[in-house]
């Protein structure tokens, strides 16, 4: 299966509304950078990632958080990865796409 990267803010591209619209069930979405605020409880894009969560996986790289000094809560149900959680989605994912 397929694990989509997506690195930019919702607020400001449409790549995690093009990857939600393309991303086939199954597959597992990684917010990296400022894709990471997607993830955060609260904010106009976390209902469409709640509902994402019923066909995928989705993950935020930590570090990215923490360098954006962000105290929200992120929406129930993402999972909180490390640099050596993303190699490992990277190296268990047969293809990896970067929404750019």
């Amino acid at each position: 299966m397929m694990l989509h990267v997506v690195n930019k803010s919702p607020f400001e591209r449409n790549a995690l509304d093009s990857c939600l619209r393309t991303a086939k069930k199954g597959s597992s979405i990684l917010l990296i950078e400022d894709g990471v605020l997607g993830a955060l409880e609260g904010t106009m894009v976390s209902g469409r990632i709640t509902e994402a969560m019923a066909d995928h996986k989705i993950y935020v790289l930590q570090p990215d958080l923490d360098a954006r000094s962000v105290n929200g809560k992120l929406v129930d149900g993402i999972e909180s990865v490390d640099y050596g959680g993303f190699v490992d989605l990277a190296e268990s994912h047969t293809t990896v796409q970067s929404w750019l």
